[in-house]
């Protein structure tokens, strides 16, 4: 699978391209569908995944919404720690509140890497003072990472990517 990242809007979004065999994911299309699509190219798209909600990761989901034949997968229509398949994609969602109430992180097993939107940055985690967001819950949703393998690849909404080892061992958050 190749992961492509196309950052989007001032806030600077990683909007992902998921690509295989000639089909794609998009996670959290920024507001910038022009360079989203230039990314996509040929490839076809399955569906779309929602992280959260926030307008810098939403910008451009209503460009998607006007196909039926794609699928979005956002906190309201999930299941946590359900397994998902779409095409040749499969991945687990979990619920990680704290940064908002609709957080979720879209785990791929069989690739090792986790798509974890504002939840989680490298050696930082997203701020939990907007509204929808918990201090407490977020404590909640750092445990539960603590059970996933410290080799995968977290992929963030902002900023470079980083393994859960790493942040185990360099994130205050996580220690």
């Amino acid at each position: 699978m190749e992961i492509k990242c196309v950052v989007t809007g001032y806030l600077d979004e990683n909007c992902y391209i998921l690509i295989h065999d000639g089909k794609c994911l998009v996670v959290d299309p920024g507001d910038d569908f022009i360079k989203i699509k230039d990314t996509i190219g040929d490839n076809q798209v399955l569906g779309v995944l929602i992280t959260h909600s926030h307008a810098d990761h939403i910008g451009a989901l209503r460009n998607f919404l006007t196909k039926r034949s794609i699928k979005i997968f956002k906190r309201s229509n999930l299941e946590d720690g359900m397994h998902y398949d779409l095409g040749d994609f499969h991945f687990q969602a979990f619920h990680t509140p704290g940064h908002s109430k609709d957080s979720v992180s879209f785990f791929f097993e069989e690739e090792g890497f986790m798509l974890v939107g504002d939840f989680i940055f490298k050696d930082s985690v997203g701020r939990c003072d907007l509204p929808g967001g918990s201090e407490s819950e977020l404590k909640e949703s750092l445990l539960r990472m603590k059970e996933f393998s410290p080799e995968i690849i977290l992929y963030p909404g902002h900023y470079e990517s980083t393994t859960l080892g790493e942040e185990m061992k360099n994130n205050p958050y996580l220690q």
